[in-house]
Formats: C-alpha cells, structure tokens, sequence
C-alpha cells in the first residue's frame, strides 16, 4: 500500500471540499471564525486549522461569495462574522448539483 500517495490524494480531496463543506454550514447562520471550525468539526471528522480557514474565508469574501461584519462583544474584543451573501448561496445550488452528480457517478463505480 502507498500509504504517502493516500495521504497526498486526501488532502486534495479535503482541499476541494472545504470550501463546498464551509459554504453549507454558513447556509445555517452566521459564525465567526472560531465558532465554524467548531462547527466543522461537529459535523465532520476533518481538522481545519485556522491558518487554512482564514485566507479561505478573505479569499470567498473577495469573490463575493462570503460577507462579514465586525460584532462588538459586551465582554472581550470583536468579532468578525461571516455569511453567505446572494452570490453565495447561488453558488451553493450550484455546488450542490455538481456534488450530487459527482456522488451518484461514484456510488455507481464503487464495487
């Protein structure tokens, strides 16, 4: 077994679904940061350090996909809050089809 090109194949799997797995979780409610890598590992067994979350995030946001607001706390500092905009749960449907598609092309090849 190769277990070297196992790993290097996931985590180009986990890269590309990330994204798809973020934007499903933002289409609950809003999160900060923090509070989505929670959530990811709540729903998910995947670790998503937060030096891959952010530059995910700024990046969705540049793209117009993500929006974010600062959110003053009674107690501590701000936080920044993200959320789908328009685009984004546009991009979603979008994702969702092609994800469906994907997952019943393999379910069929899978023995």
């Amino acid at each position: 077994m190769n277990s070297e090109f196992v790993q290097n194949w996931f985590s180009q799997v986990k890269k590309g679904t990330l994204t798809y797995i973020i934007l499903n979780i933002l289409s609950e409610k809003e999160y900060y940061g923090y509070e989505l890598v929670q959530e990811i590992k709540r729903h998910t067994t995947l670790e998503v350090a937060e030096g891959t979350l952010y530059p995910l995030l700024n990046r969705l946001k540049t793209e117009g996909i993500v929006e974010s607001k600062w959110v003053e706390q009674e107690s501590g500092i701000p936080r920044k809050y993200y959320t789908l905009s328009a685009d984004g749960r546009t991009t979603l449907f979008e994702m969702r089809t092609i994800w469906s598609t994907l997952e019943t092309a393999i379910r069929k090849i899978q023995k």
